[in-house]
């Protein structure tokens, strides 16, 4: 009972040998339905039909033939590229717009408006917008992840300069500093903790839309290799990009909080 009492502790923690081994259990529950789901040698032996769901070692013996044949390197490097570009771009205008509007009251009232209607705009309503504006080549995607990233981004921007407390403002005014100073010496280099983060989950972000921005004509990318392997098979590819691009999400979340522990050290404990 008092196993029972300390598991199920509000906030309770544990050490990291016993987080390992509980982050485990869920997935190897989801693999043993998995399995179960597609034991049998063939179709009629199956619960469900290979066609719509390929066993655990269906998929992993059709690495290899991924690698090799279904241009699986390209298409990283490609999407990679493409969800890169896309938030630079969103980066270079969320930025210095979301610390204005963080630090000027009238620029805020003005914007906010647009951005609470931005945030309720179904990404997927991009897509054709883009494709409008731009057809059907690396532009529209670049301009596609572009604006998701800038939806997702500006507002949290905007609220890591709000969580400044006024009394580093009123200290800065008190020592004489002016309207550029207390942005660019004070807002800004209090907030940027919180803005990093922003960036790394908007970041984390962009590859929940990359299959969105390939899902017209792509001459490489994961997305694409998705595409195809649903129109025309092996429907293993499909799991396996799957797994590749959450694998790719949290590689580059680690690399993001990795850097983060470099710049911000004294938030090391609050980084990961």
């Amino acid at each position: 009972m008092k196993a029972i009492k300390n598991f199920f502790q509000i906030r309770g923690g544990t050490s990291i040998g016993p987080s390992l081994i509980l982050g485990l259990i869920p997935i190897v529950v989801l693999i043993g339905i998995w399995w179960y789901l597609t034991l049998g040698e063939t179709a009629e032996e199956r619960i469900l039909s290979p066609l719509t769901l390929p066993s655990p070692k269906e998929v992993v013996l059709a690495i290899p033939l991924l690698i090799t044949k279904g241009n699986l390197l390209q298409g990283i490097l490609a999407s990679f590229r493409r969800v890169a570009v896309g938030f630079l771009i969103a980066s270079a205008i969320a930025l210095p717009l979301g610390a204005a509007m963080g630090s000027i009251g009238k620029l805020k009232a003005m914007f906010t408006p647009l951005t609470v209607i931005s945030g309720y705009l179904p990404i997927a309503a991009l897509v054709p917008l883009t494709l409008s504006w731009f057809g059907t080549g690396e532009e529209q995607k670049y301009a596609f992840l572009a604006l998701a990233f800038f939806v997702y981004l500006l507002p949290l921007v905007v609220e890591s300069l709000d969580k400044v407390d006024e009394v580093y403002v009123q200290t800065a005014y008190t020592l004489g500093a002016n309207k550029w100073h207390i942005i660019s010496k004070v807002l800004f280099p209090i907030a940027f903790y919180d803005i990093w983060q922003a960036m790394r989950l908007a970041f984390g972000v962009g590859w929940t839309y990359i299959i969105l921005a390939e899902i017209i004509f792509s001459e490489a990318g994961l997305g694409q290799i998705i595409i195809i392997a649903q129109r025309r098979g092996p429907r293993e590819y499909m799991y396996l990009v799957i797994i590749v691009i959450a694998l790719l999400a949290w590689l580059t979340d680690k690399m993001w909080a990795g850097i983060g522990r470099l710049l911000f050290p004294y938030k090391k404990t609050t980084t990961e």
